[in-house]
């Protein structure tokens, strides 16, 4: 199963390399074009009025991206909101509370009870992420994301993030920001499900601004639209913090054989940072994005990590767990943004 994942996931992201991702490709094909017609009739009705689209009485900022999978939009919002917040102004976090299990129209999440596990099972853990990171920014979860928004306007929030809101046209936003993999931006370039693309191209015409994730100085700009463009990369903290947020000492880990797991949609690039923190050793295994918990999930990693003297896994992963679920110590390291230069955003 896993192999078949990874094969047709490989096959969206560079296009087919084999007989059997040609045949799958050109197979899925008509159900991306049925998938962009789709998606153009619906942006023609909300852009014709014939959906309806709330507007806030407050500016309201998108962060959001093109493909399905990883570009980083998590770090990006929790960016924003401490850049923000340093100004003074009530901002809030509205997310869809992918993978959650909630049934409220609306709901905040709160993690002050240490209940975060439950609370990432219930909201799911993006949002658990944030509201941890930034305890005095509310995060509310809804599935329709205006309600969401009016929620926020009613405890009075001066600005409103969206969370993943690039497609979600039922609410109006003062800035649209979209993050693109600087590697792959658009995958094999085909919608959904022969590629990666949420929606065609030609959406892109709606950005404000587009932040090429994972990138450098020299990297080039994949866009045909003029759009501005700004260059970040991903770095992983220079610290380890326990499950339950305490900063851990070097002696506690360098120099230790560490089993390190993660359940995002780049595992790789996790594990290859972890060099930098002086492990004797560390092997990995990867898990499925927004990766759930369950008991026989964590009865593998239990049977896997008898051989090391530790494990260690992502903040994403972390609100998911507690320390109590290993029977050796775990620790977490989270990533931040940096930027070639911020001021197309901060202007």
């Amino acid at each position: 199963m896993n192999d078949w994942r990874s094969g047709y996931m490989r096959m969206t992201v560079e296009g087919p390399q084999s007989t059997w991702s040609s045949l799958l490709y050109w197979g899925l094909c008509p159900l991306s074009f049925l998938y962009g017609l789709v998606m153009r009739v619906r942006s023609n009705l909300y852009r014709a009025g014939l959906k309806s689209s709330y507007h806030a009485s407050v500016p309201v900022i998108s962060v959001g991206n093109m493909v399905v999978g990883g570009t980083g939009k998590t770090p990006m919002v929790d960016y924003l909101v401490r850049y923000i917040s340093r100004f003074g102004v009530r901002c809030a976090v509205v997310s869809r509370g992918y993978g959650g299990t909630y049934r409220q129209d609306v709901a905040r999440v709160d993690t002050s009870d240490g209940a975060v596990s439950l609370t990432a099972v219930e909201y799911g853990d993006e949002p658990c992420l944030l509201a941890r990171r930034n305890p005095g920014v509310p995060v509310y979860v809804a599935r329709k994301r205006a309600l969401g928004v009016q929620a926020a306007e009613r405890d009075g929030a001066q600005l409103i993030l969206l969370d993943d809101g690039f497609q979600h046209l039922g609410v109006q936003r003062d800035l649209d920001v979209v993050l693109l993999d600087s590697r792959r931006p658009f995958g094999n370039g085909r919608l959904l499900p022969a590629g990666r693309l949420r929606e065609p191209l030609s959406a892109l015409q709606r950005a404000d601004l587009v932040i090429l994730t994972r990138s450098g100085p020299e990297t080039a700009n994949p866009l045909h639209y003029d759009v501005p463009v700004i260059r970040s990369a991903h770095q992983t903290e220079k610290r380890l913090t326990t499950l339950n947020g305490e900063v851990a000492p070097e002696t506690e880990y360098r120099g230790k054989r560490c089993l390190a797991f993660a359940g995002i949609a780049r595992p790789d690039e996790f594990f290859q940072s972890l060099q930098a923190f002086g492990f004797s050793g560390v092997d990995e295994i990867s898990l499925a994005d927004h990766q759930e918990y369950s008991q026989d999930v964590l009865k593998r990693l239990h049977g896997a990590c008898n051989n090391y003297d530790l494990l260690i896994t992502t903040e994403k992963d972390a609100v998911k767990l507690s320390a109590e679920d290993f029977p050796k110590p775990c620790y977490q390291v989270g990533v931040e943004m940096i930027f070639d230069d911020f001021s197309p955003l901060a202007t």
